[in-house]
């Protein structure tokens, strides 16, 4: 994935060193604003990067007596309120911010950390919430050709 990654750099940074920032920033905008949004499907879908189905939750016990409903994941997540998008004439990039980029961290890594102010430790497991796929990836070089194609 990282070799594509930046073989897809390596040719659209010969193109957009051509452009000027104020055409770069747009193309940037733009291509930002539609990785936010394939991201935010592909979580709502629950889908790691590669495709595969996110692991499942884990059962939870309640007192409270009666049918306890499995939720989907990461639900709120998935909203531009926490999930931005970020450009300038040099790059573009999407990820978390505020409490939200810790809760995604601590998935997307599988890292070990606690539900609850003082709550026992909880070893999470691995759901990559970012991360690009061949279609995303496709995405980018497309909307470039398209840009450039129009100036």
């Amino acid at each position: 994935m990282s070799d594509d990654l930046q073989a897809l750099e390596d040719w659209a940074g010969a193109l957009l060193n051509r452009l000027d920032p104020k055409e770069r920033r747009q193309i940037s905008q733009s291509l930002a604003r539609d990785l936010r949004r394939s991201q935010q499907q592909r979580i709502k879908a629950q889908q790691n990067p590669d495709g595969t189905a996110y692991a499942p939750r884990k059962k939870q016990l309640r007192s409270k007596a009666g049918r306890i409903r499995q939720r989907k994941m990461f639900t709120g997540l998935s909203k531009a309120k926490f999930l931005k998008a970020s450009s300038n004439a040099n790059g573009f990039s999407v990820g978390f911010v505020g409490r939200t980029a810790w809760i995604a961290r601590v998935h997307q890594r599988g890292l070990r950390d606690s539900a609850a102010k003082g709550g026992p430790k909880i070893d999470y497991t691995q759901r990559r919430l970012l991360g690009l796929t061949k279609a995303e990836l496709n995405m980018i070089r497309d909307g470039l050709l398209n840009h450039l194609g129009g100036v």
